[in-house]
């Protein structure tokens, strides 16, 4: 009977391991009330058969909330000693932190700092470490003065059609380089600065597209069209007080509208074959009137050497009218003694040329 029983008692003893183990807090102290295992870290709040959880084990978590706040959870920090709450030093030094970081500023070598008090302008920051009072009282506004910004105009591929002075449109395609000379005029004086120098841009161009031809405009005039709209551009940018420095205007297409491109193109070839229609007639009549002018100079020459020696120059001339004349036909006249006076020369060369080829012929 005692071996049975003792039998019982170990299988039990064995099974109550098995569930220690199985468990990961254990049994909480197993059916003799002093624990065989890890205890549960929460205890047994309702004391249970097993009579040792109450005393010797942790504190439920409903305790251990009641013992952290005082008596109910409310989700607070804890305190500090003395039970004084912690919020107004995270409030202080949130205020300190806050303070630094929006009153210490640095401005770069290319930049300037623009200071409002209250939306007011209040001063410019030049480059280097400087303070100001914390936001929002006063607020900084870094701007680069050195940064070549740019302008295209159009935007895409759409068209930009200016009448010329001759009547005529073009399709111009151009970009404005700038930047920034005062940075507190460029923010207060004038509103959408980009689109304000846009505007500007294209009614610079218009005006000065209308001192020139088509011609001149998709010709060798660009340079001049170009200075004129930086010229006039900065002169209204100045009356605006904009604040701003345009450096330059470069006109990246000029060409007649797509729509009349071809025929365009007919009538400037047109116009360049009359050119040279014109310049060659030109050059001819500079060659006339160059001959003419060589002969009016010999014929002074011949003029002044008659009146020093009339007999001798109608002498001269008369011989020199009849060698052109007699060159010129097929008759040769000798007046001399004891020559024949006509020997037909010319006739005799004639027939000596025409028998030669019949010569080779025969041959």
């Amino acid at each position: 009977m005692d071996k049975k029983i003792n039998g019982q008692a170990a299988q039990k003893s064995f099974l109550g391991s098995i569930l220690n183990m199985a468990s990961p807090w254990g049994n909480g102290g197993g059916d003799d009330g002093k624990g065989g295992g890890p205890r549960n870290p929460w205890g047994n709040p309702s004391g249970g058969s097993s009579g040792g959880g109450g005393k010797g084990g942790a504190a439920s978590l409903e305790e251990l909330f009641k013992k952290g706040t005082g008596g109910g959870f409310k989700g607070g920090i804890p305190k500090r000693p003395g039970g004084r709450s912690w919020w107004p030093i995270i409030l202080i030094a949130f205020i300190i932190l806050w303070a630094l970081l929006t009153s210490i500023h640095r401005v770069s070598p290319q930049e300037r700092g623009v200071v409002t008090f209250f939306g007011s302008y209040s001063r410019t920051m030049q480059p280097g470490l400087h303070f100001s009072l914390p936001a929002p009282l006063e607020q900084v506004m870094k701007l680069d003065v050195e940064e070549i910004r740019t302008i295209d105009i159009p935007t895409g591929e759409s068209e930009k059609l200016i009448l010329t002075g001759d009547q005529n449109i073009v399709d111009l395609a151009y970009s404005v380089r700038w930047n920034i000379k005062s940075p507190e005029l460029f923010l207060f004086q004038i509103a959408e600065q980009e689109e304000t120098i846009k505007e500007v841009a294209e009614s610079a161009m218009r005006a000065a597209v209308a001192n020139f031809t088509l011609d001149d405009t998709i010709g060798s005039e660009r340079t001049e069209i170009e200075q004129q709209v930086e010229q006039n551009m900065q002169a209204l940018l100045d009356g605006y007080g904009a604040g701003v420095v345009i450096r330059g205007i470069a006109i990246k297409k000029a060409d007649p509208p797509a729509a009349v491109n071809d025929a365009f193109k007919e009538v400037s070839a047109a116009q360049q074959t009359a050119q040279t229609y014109l310049n060659e007639a030109r050059a001819y009549a500079q060659q006339l009137t160059a001959q003419a002018q060589g002969e009016s100079a010999a014929f002074d020459k011949v003029y002044e050497e008659y009146r020093l020696a009339p007999r001798v120059t109608r002498q001269r001339m008369y011989y020199e009218t009849m060698e052109r004349v007699l060159s010129q036909v097929d008759k040769t006249i000798v007046e001399a003694d004891g020559v024949t006076p006509y020997l037909p020369l010319p006739e005799i060369r004639k027939r000596a040329q025409a028998a030669a080829p019949q010569a080779v012929e025969a041959k």
